[in-house]
Parts: C-alpha cells; structure tokens; sequence
C-alpha cells in the first residue's frame, strides 16, 4: 500500500512517531475529539500510542491511517485514513480530524477526495463508508459534498465514552 498522497495543499504521509507532539495537540482538542470515539488525550504518549496502533493495523492491512501536513506550512493539520480495509469485500470505511485552527478551509474535503481517488483506482476497492454522529453536521456536509449517499440510522450502534450511540451511515460506490 502506498504511504504517501499529494494534493494541491496537503501531503498526506504514512504517520510517524515523531508526528506525536502535533497530532497530541490535535487529539486533546475537545472540539476536535466530540465526535470521536475516543476522549481527549491528557498525555503525549496516548499519541504516540495510537500512532503505533495505527502502524500496526497498517502493516496487517486491516487499515491506514496518514498524517496530513499544509504544505504551505509544512505544519500538522491533522489525520485521515481507512478506519478499517475489507479487500475480501472490496470495501473501507473513512475517518479522518482536523485541527481547529484548519477548520472551514476545505483541508477535510481535499484529503478525503485524495483518499476516495486512490481507493477507488489504486485499492480497486468498490465501497467507501463512513459513520458519523447524527450531530456531527459538519462531518454530513463534507460527505454530501462529496456526493456520499445517506444510508441509514444505526442505533445504538457503538459505544463511546462510557454511552451507547447512534451511527448514520453514508456511502459512496466506485460507480457514484
């Protein structure tokens, strides 16, 4: 699998350990962290943690995760990736957080265009889906726009921070 992706503004790269202090920044936002299904990092080495994490589930091909640097900059904005790879099902479901001070600048939507291009053509994966949190209305906006197809509700789907939740489901085919 390929560790790199280009866009006009971002360089998307396989994560490092030494992206641990940006992406702990990142990852101790409550802003940015609401809607994950993880809390809030109180510690630099719960970044480099998941770092590793990330490295390992990579390397099994059970997904990918990058780092995604503005190239103006050359600063950390954030991560995006596959959350999880089903080659077998031709499928991968998305994830991906930005830096507050980067939101509502169309980073999001660059990184997961550039993400959604090289499963369909390189993975040859037929299926790119993504849960998100009813609430999450910034999330829904970014996958209309990229024309993802709502799906449904998932109730109760997942716990997160120690609650049951509901998942709406979007979907975009190779075909779309």
């Amino acid at each position: 699998m390929i560790t790199e992706l280009h866009t006009e503004r971002l360089y998307l790269r396989k994560m490092k350990e030494s992206d641990s202090s940006s992406l702990f920044t990142i990852w101790s936002d409550p802003d940015v962290t609401k809607f994950m299904n993880i809390s809030s990092f109180t510690d630099e080495n719960q970044a480099k943690d998941m770092i590793n994490l990330l490295n390992e589930l990579s390397q099994d091909n059970k997904a990918a995760r990058f780092t995604i640097i503005e190239l103006e900059s050359n600063e950390i904005i954030g991560s995006c990736g596959y959350n999880s790879l089903d080659f077998e099902n031709a499928k991968a479901e998305i994830g991906y957080d930005i830096a507050r001070a980067f939101w509502g600048r169309g980073y999001a939507t660059e990184a997961i265009y550039s993400l959604l291009d090289y499963a369909f053509t390189s993975l040859e994966l037929n299926r790119i889906e993504a849960k998100v949190e009813p609430e999450n209305v910034n999330s829904i906006k970014l996958l209309r726009k990229l024309n993802f197809i709502f799906e449904g509700t998932l109730r109760q789907s997942e716990r997160s921070k120690g609650k049951f939740i509901d998942l709406t489901i979007y979907s975009k085919l190779r075909t779309d």
